[in-house]
């Protein structure tokens, strides 16, 4: 037995040694695969025209304004997945859907995607055939008072008679005001409608609901929107995201990386005014994200240039927020970029 175990060592060390020198090199790498095939990225090619689907009456996320022209944070990421696809960030067919038929138009087929203020839940996404592309707006629970209260935080709100809607309303308010020891007098409605014309008729002291429904009311308010203002401070997490059909990654890809694109070129200082200066950066993260360098954009069956596109046409994000919600003057909240203390951060773009 030991001598057969010699003679095996013995025959392997002269393999070795009579090798030559390349028989333990390196295979050659395989050549990069090509990108996977994307039933919706061919289809919205072919048709030149991006569906996207938007609720198309909620002001600062997706209205149109008096010529016509679709606006808000909806609309323009919309826009920016246009143009990362096309080249063109017109080329998009806004479809108005009821919040009913949100998921159904994705799932049909009927919109390439939807960004129509969709909140990011564990079932939907395992119940509903789609999956959502990543939180572009994290929502949340605020209070709006009229400037007359002359208070500017929620811990002045002591006693004051608070309107908020039943159910979810109710049990976040008595959650909130009671961590920060805050006495108030509920006045509960059963629709958003009701609580708002009481509110402005003066039937309670402040509005308690979620932060982008109060700065979409605001919005509606035209000039008496000045008498209105929203608090700093906020309460609880509604995460909104785009919505594509479960099965088609590359296209998931698409949509998850161009709103990703432009919370990194935020986060690069990257704008739509100054795009150009940064044409001949070294800064291998801003090479990498305008496709000067690298082959991001060809990995997904993009152009070399679709960050670029989107940047220039649309902007980054937060050109995007503040475009949507100047008119407001809603907090950014839990939507500044993380190194500002806010939840919004890029995926590493390499």
């Amino acid at each position: 037995m030991q001598q057969t175990s010699i003679r095996r060592l013995a025959l392997v060390t002269l393999l070795v040694a009579t090798a030559g020198p390349t028989a333990f090199a390196q295979a050659p790498a395989a050549p990069a695969a090509a990108p996977a095939a994307s039933p919706t990225l061919a289809a919205v090619k072919a048709r030149g025209v991006l569906n996207c689907g938007v609720i198309g009456s909620s002001p600062n996320f997706s209205l149109p304004d008096s010529t016509g022209v679709m606006r808000g944070l909806d609309a323009d990421l919309c826009r920016a997945t246009a143009a990362a696809v096309l080249g063109d960030a017109n080329k998009v067919k806004f479809i108005n859907l009821t919040p009913a038929q949100r998921l159904v138009a994705v799932q049909s087929g009927e919109v390439d995607l939807s960004f129509s203020q969709i909140t990011w839940t564990l079932a939907r996404e395992s119940k509903s055939g789609v999956q959502f592309t990543g939180t572009y707006f994290f929502d949340t629970y605020g209070v709006m008072v009229p400037n007359a209260l002359k208070v500017n935080s929620t811990s002045k709100l002591n006693g004051a008679s608070i309107c908020m809607i039943t159910g979810p309303g109710e049990t976040n308010a008595a959650e909130y005001f009671g961590k920060i020891k805050v006495r108030y007098k509920p006045v509960p409605f059963s629709e958003g409608e009701q609580m708002r014309k009481a509110f402005l008729a003066k039937r309670c002291d402040a509005i308690f609901h979620s932060l982008s429904a109060l700065a979409t009311f605001k919005g509606t308010l035209g000039a008496q929107a000045a008498d209105y203002t929203l608090l700093p401070e906020t309460h609880a997490r509604e995460p909104l995201a785009g919505v594509v059909r479960k099965g088609d990654d590359r296209w998931f890809d698409i949509v998850r990386y161009t709103l990703n694109a432009m919370i990194n070129a935020e986060e690069l200082g990257v704008t739509s005014q100054n795009l150009k200066t940064f044409a001949s950066s070294t800064d291998p993260d801003i090479k990498r994200l305008l496709g000067t360098e690298g082959d991001l954009g060809p990995s997904m069956g993009l152009d070399k240039e679709w960050a670029t596109n989107v940047i220039a046409q649309v902007g980054n994000y937060g050109e995007t927020f503040d475009r949507a919600f100047a008119a407001s003057g809603m907090p950014r909240a839990q939507n500044r970029l993380a190194e500002k203390g806010g939840l919004l951060w890029a995926v590493p773009m390499r």
